[in-house]
């Protein structure tokens, strides 16, 4: 007999009704006799966003800064040590990776650029004074 039942038996309080402790169970089951699991998992919501600042030397480098690209990061490219050249092909390689993962390649300066995947928004342009940038330098 439970703590309600000494004190009714106590006050000789008598009710009409039976009182019956029910315990609820809370999980679910689905058709197959399975739990019901109404929790999303966040793990697949990326933690943090990173940007990785990259200054190839040479164009053999360039499939690494791609890979960055495939794990959904945001890179900038800085081209000053390259020579003209290969700075190009860099580019080249990197605007079909960008447009393969459907992202954006930015121009930030003269040998400066931004390559971003679909996940992140890149708003607003900068502008270069074209009369002051070496005429060989422009792409």
């Amino acid at each position: 007999m439970g703590m309600k039942g000494k004190f009714k038996n106590f006050f000789g309080i008598e009710d009409e009704y039976d009182f019956v402790d029910e315990v609820e169970d809370d999980e679910e089951l689905d058709e197959r006799g399975k739990e019901k699991n109404n929790v999303v998992s966040l793990s697949s919501v990326q933690k943090s966003s990173k940007m990785i600042l990259c200054e190839p030397r040479s164009y053999s480098e360039v499939q690494e800064i791609a890979d960055h690209m495939i794990h959904r990061r945001a890179v900038v490219i800085n081209l000053q040590r390259v020579d003209t050249e290969q700075a190009r092909q860099i580019i080249d390689f990197m605007s079909g990776t960008v447009y393969a993962l459907s992202g954006q390649i930015k121009k930030l300066g003269s040998q400066t650029f931004l390559c971003t995947p679909d996940h992140v928004e890149v708003s607003g342009n900068i502008t270069e004074i074209m009369e002051e940038a070496d005429p060989e330098q422009r792409w």
